[in-house]
């Protein structure tokens, strides 16, 4: 395996990483902020308060988002078996 064929792949899996996990990091970020504004204005600092509605939400996003993930996480393993042989010379 040559060092520009390992650099490509390293790159095509931390974007595959970075867009298969991005949806869900982005929905917990966002209502983290909203739920620690809320928090902030109303001074209830309630632990299972920020918690419980990020599962929430994280658990829908990766529901709609799942058939998407697989799509891509499918294409990325095909990809990588079908340049194998050009890997192995």
């Amino acid at each position: 395996m040559t060092p520009i064929l390992a650099a490509d792949l390293l790159q095509r899996a931390l974007t595959l990483v970075l867009t298969v996990g991005g949806p869900m990091l982005f929905a917990a970020l966002a209502v983290g902020i909203i739920i620690s504004l809320m928090q902030a204005v109303t001074q209830v600092q309630e632990q299972s308060l920020t918690f419980i509605p990020k599962l929430v939400v994280v658990g829908l996003v990766f529901m709609i988002a799942l058939p998407w993930m697989i799509r891509a996480m499918v294409e990325f393993t095909v990809g990588m078996l079908q340049s194998l042989p050009q890997a192995a010379q």
